[in-house]
């Protein structure tokens, strides 16, 4: 069984712009610049957007985070989602989700330029990248993505088995593995709550992305020997055997899966940190403009 790394992968990706951006200014080039924009005051979120700004600053981006308070009207967001749109100094910006629920986060999505949707949530990015067009692919998939290329696993002809159908990552993920390209060419099944015989197919699967969401829903007996295993799901679960008294797991009861697999990614440190330098390679396209000209 062999580890697939994300945090080494997500560190070398890191590596790759941080020269090319030094390249950049070498040449009095524009720096690239994200944006993003913070409404309330949830935890989660503001560590993710953190991140990204340390992420930037790290290989060489500028970067500004605009913060709205909790009761920001959906309007007044509107309104700066337009100003991000037409300021020439932002090459791409997020809308940092959930949003507070009266706000309709479609709509607020929808407005963003896809030009600038680094997010990649935007209907023409999917639409795009459905139909094998360059676009902005989101995070998660795209990192998934990355993660498979850099691992050198073979995917042209293999049974892929994507559990979760959601937007942010089982359905998008299940289209890019079965695109006509060098990284792709599989032969994709989704899995979702509906589905009967899960055991049945995932025991085929060469391939298995596992987003359903429920903590150690995938068990040994559902991975046949030798598969590769994507884990995206993370869960905050109570342990006696760390000082916090809490511990983080995946989607896959990693213990027994992994004993099975040929290649599996741990949680944490397997997709989670592929995320963030996903951001930073599409906010690296929109400052050269690769993806729309």
């Amino acid at each position: 069984m062999e580890l697939i790394d994300g945090k080494k992968i997500s560190a070398e990706i890191k590596e790759e712009i941080t020269k090319e951006v030094k390249a950049i200014k070498d040449n009095d080039g524009k720096v690239p610049h994200l944006a993003a924009v913070l409404v309330g005051n949830d935890q989660a979120s503001e560590t993710y957007v953190a991140g990204k700004e340390k992420a930037c600053k790290k290989v060489g981006f500028s970067s500004s985070v605009y913060k709205m308070d909790e009761d920001t009207t959906e309007e007044q967001l509107l309104e700066t989602v337009e100003f991000l749109n037409n300021d020439p100094e932002i090459d791409g910006f997020i809308v940092q989700l959930p949003l507070p629920g009266h706000i309709d986060e479609n709509k607020i999505i929808e407005a963003i330029n896809p030009e600038k949707d680094v997010d990649g949530f935007h209907p023409v990015n999917l639409g795009r990248m459905v139909i094998g067009l360059p676009a902005y692919i989101s995070a998660t998939p795209n990192g998934i993505m990355e993660l498979i290329k850099r691992s050198g696993i073979e995917t042209k002809g293999k049974n892929c088995v994507v559990l979760g159908r959601s937007n942010i990552v089982g359905r998008p993920v299940s289209i890019l593995m079965s695109l006509n390209n060098d990284n792709a060419n599989a032969t994709v099944t989704v899995c979702h709550s509906r589905t009967k015989n899960i055991k049945e197919i995932t025991s085929s699967a060469d391939i298995l992305i596992v987003a359903i969401g429920k903590p150690e829903f995938v068990t040994a007996d559902m991975v046949k020997d030798g598969a590769v295993v994507i884990d995206v799901g993370i869960h905050r679960v109570k342990s006696d055997k760390t000082k916090s008294g809490y511990k983080l797991i995946g989607d896959v009861k990693f213990d027994e899966v992994s004993k099975k697999a040929s290649k599996i990614t741990p949680v944490p440190g397997g997709v989670g940190p592929m995320t963030i330098a996903s951001l930073l390679i599409n906010t690296l396209k929109a400052s050269k403009k690769e993806i729309y000209g």
